[in-house]
């Protein structure tokens, strides 16, 4: 079965997004055409919203699904009109939680997107300049201020990870690759053994490996499987010799890799 989702909102449809896909996820049997319309911020939108949502359904033959977090009344009512099957996150919730909180809401778009805190939004950017300028083992002399090391083989997620902390949590991340010559001691790099204790290893199946360093440099004994295996056993017992904590990031997104590290190593998040 195919079905449409469309996340609209007046503001980025980051929290459209965000609430929609976790409950989409949950139907995997289901495959699901994914469409965000942001912004949509005049009746004039609402209802040239209204005209893309029906003719998704006629096209698929099923109604769309509709995650909806605007906040105007008058546009929401526009985008009712549609054919769709429609939640309306704010109506859900807000309501609710006025009658528990004896507030009534500001009813203010992309307050949860928006730079509200000065502060908050510098943290975000000072933790992804600092992932970028500590990518990749490149200034190792700044580990002093990382709230955490991410090391391991190349191509393992490192990096990835180290943005994903930073942009959404505002944590101050570095990464260090460890290579052939590396893998090979008894001991630690010396660039790390000073920070052992914000240190945590990643691996990743060799297979999965191999395949992500084909698409990189094809056919070179960088890509072999036998390369990728060597090294994978040995940063798994490096690390464990070590008494490192690791995850294999095989069959976990960043978002999941990132989350396991922040409560293993009990880091405090900036952006909260």
């Amino acid at each position: 079965m195919k079905r449409t989702a469309f996340f609209i909102s007046d503001g980025t449809g980051i929290t459209a997004e965000a609430l929609g896909n976790s409950l989409l996820a949950q139907f995997g049997s289901i495959q699901f055409n994914k469409i965000t319309l942001p912004y949509i911020d005049t009746i004039e939108k609402a209802v040239e919203a209204v005209d893309t949502i029906d003719q998704a359904g006629k096209e698929d033959g099923y109604r769309p699904i509709v995650f909806d977090t605007v906040v105007d009344e008058a546009i929401r009512e526009v985008i009712s009109t549609s054919s769709a099957y429609k939640i309306d996150v704010f109506s859900a919730f807000l309501k609710p939680l006025e009658l528990e909180l004896g507030s009534h809401s500001s009813y203010s778009v992309g307050k949860s997107h928006s730079i509200n805190e000065v502060n908050t939004y510098m943290d975000r950017i000072e933790s992804v300049n600092f992932a970028i300028a500590n990518d990749d083992g490149g200034k190792t002399q700044h580990y002093d201020k990382a709230d955490i090391i991410l090391t391991g083989v190349s191509r393992c997620g490192k990096t990835p990870t180290c943005l994903y902390m930073a942009l959404q949590f505002g944590i101050r991340a570095a990464n260090y690759p460890l290579t052939d010559d590396d893998l090979n001691r008894t001991h630690l790099p010396d660039a790390l053994e000073a920070y052992r204790d914000k240190l945590f290893g990643l691996t990743i199946d060799p297979f999965q490996l191999a395949s992500i360093r084909h698409e990189r440099r094809a056919n070179s004994r960088y890509a072999s499987l036998d390369q990728c295996e060597d090294e994978v056993q040995s940063v798994e017992r490096m690390f464990r010799q070590q008494q490192l904590p690791f995850i294999n990031t095989t069959h976990f997104s960043i978002e999941e890799i990132a989350t396991r590290i922040i409560a293993q190593k009990g880091l405090q998040r900036r952006i909260k």
